[in-house]
This record gives C-alpha cells, sequence and structure tokens, in this order.
C-alpha cells in the first residue's frame, strides 16, 4: 500500500512538472502582467479619456468615457468614471488604494465597497498623455489618453506593444468620444 501512495505521489509530481515545462516551451506560460515602476501618483491625477479597451459588461454602447482621478488625504484615489449610454449620461464613483509600495503602479479599485478588482498600469508615457491599464488576467484593458484622441503613429505603436504582451487587439472596442 505504502509503495502505491508513493508511486501516486511521483506520477503526480511528474505531471505537475511536465504540465509547466510545457506552458513554459510553448510560450503560452500565462503570466500577470506587470505594473510600471517608478510611478508618480500625483501625475496620474486628473481627467483620462478611454480611447479604446476590451470588451465589458458595465460599459457595454457606452461612448464618451472619462475618468477623473483625486488623490484623497489619506493616500487613496477617488474616482469618477462618466459616459453616455442610449443619450444618457451616465456616472459611478469610487476609490482605489494601492497595494503595496507607491512607486509602482499597481492598484485596487472598487466601486461598491465589498469587491475589489486588479488595477495595474503596465505602460505609462513618460509625460503621463497616455497610460495603458489591465487587471490581474488579461481579460480587462485600457488604453487611456488625456485628449480625447491619440495620433494614429502613437495607438499603433501601443497596439504593437500590447500583441508583444499577448493581447488579443482585434477584440478591441473603440468608443467615440467627444472633442
Amino acid at each position: 500500500m505504502k509503495r502505491k501512495a508513493t508511486y501516486f505521489i511521483i506520477m503526480a509530481l511528474m505531471v505537475s512538472f511536465l504540465t509547466a515545462l510545457c506552458g513554459c516551451v510553448s510560450g503560452k506560460a500565462s503570466k500577470s502582467p506587470r505594473a510600471v515602476e517608478n510611478f508618480d501618483v500625483a501625475r496620474y491625477m486628473g481627467s483620462w479619456y478611454e480611447i479604446a479597451r476590451l470588451p465589458q459588461w458595465f460599459e457595454r454602447n457606452m461612448n464618451a468615457v472619462k475618468a477623473e482621478y483625486t488623490l484623497q488625504p489619506d493616500g487613496t484615489v477617488k474616482i469618477v468614471n462618466s459616459g453616455v449610454k442610449n443619450g444618457e449620461m451616465k456616472r459611478v464613483e469610487g476609490v482605489a488604494r494601492f497595494k503595496g509600495w507607491k512607486m509602482i503602479g499597481s492598484l485596487e479599485v472598487t466601486f461598491d465597497k465589498h469587491f475589489y478588482s486588479d488595477y495595474r498600469i503596465i505602460r505609462l508615457a513618460p509625460d503621463y498623455h497616455y497610460a495603458i491599464v489591465t487587471g490581474k488576467k488579461k481579460d480587462s484593458l485600457w488604453i487611456l489618453s488625456r485628449t480625447p484622441q491619440l495620433p494614429q503613429a502613437e495607438l499603433d505603436e501601443i497596439l504593437a506593444f500590447l500583441i508583444g504582451q499577448d493581447y488579443d487587439i482585434s477584440r478591441l472596442e473603440y468608443p467615440t468620444q467627444r472633442p
């Protein structure tokens, strides 16, 4: 009986090892996107326009999407997201808090004070005029800009970066923005 248990454990370990090895060799090992370093939260505050996003149920058919971030005295960030859906302005307020060191662009966000979602800034223009935000997994993604549009060449460079990070850019939605 002891031999069977030992054999089973060894086989389970071998299968686990081979599965992990195959994932690494295929290049499809699902790594969480890394957040930017040397992040300056004060520079990130202000208005951001949504240029593109992966589909999310809460943003279905929404255009003129904008986010306002305000640093609070306690170190959290007040969030006001707004957009137009079916001709009507929608607005939701939330809060973000850092998950760790404040020099890393890794936060968590809530809009109901109970459930927190991962908010990772994975790319940021040196002058903070655009940002790419995602979650822990690659099923959420937003391209944000300080202006309602980005020059096409810059958007193309961002899309090339996302392809290199294994994002499916064919699924991106591009909401219309007000000028």
